[in-house]
């Protein structure tokens, strides 16, 4: 029987030491793959909400206001008065909106009348019909 030194005392019990270095970076690498599948995840996510918010819609005016006119600031105003416009009667799409905001006009509009109407979407506010659509425009993507 031979003795064995202190050096040489068992060598299963230093294989169950706790190593704190390995277990953070076990936590660190599946903190890493969890990551990395939710950017998978929302990548295409974000590409549907994308091309939902082009093909939302923005009335002008919006239907709890339409028969009422459009005036060149953008205010709604009484049918008839003079110098404002009247309302479009359809929607215009989310596309059409980012696009005439970038300089195009909205579809059958003359100036005047896209840019009275472009100062009514830009004056929507939150809980009138279309701000949604117009707030989601101005992400930044």
């Amino acid at each position: 029987m031979s003795e064995q030194g202190p050096e040489h005392s068992n060598d299963a019990s230093q294989e169950e030491s706790f190593d704190p270095s390995a277990s953070s970076r076990r936590q660190l690498l599946m903190g890493g793959a969890v990551a990395a599948s939710a950017i998978v995840s929302i990548r295409p996510a974000l590409a549907n909400t994308a091309a939902s918010v082009l093909n939302c819609t923005i009335n002008v005016p919006d239907q709890a206001r339409a028969g009422n006119y459009i005036a060149p600031n953008g205010q709604i105003v009484p049918a008839g008065t003079p110098g404002a416009f009247p309302g479009t009667g359809r929607g215009f799409s989310g596309e059409q909106v980012k696009q005439a905001l970038r300089g195009r006009p909205l579809p059958g509009t003359s100036y005047e009348q896209n840019q009275a109407y472009l100062n009514y979407i830009r004056r929507l506010q939150s809980g009138t019909s279309g701000f949604t659509c117009f707030a989601s425009l101005q992400m930044p993507r």
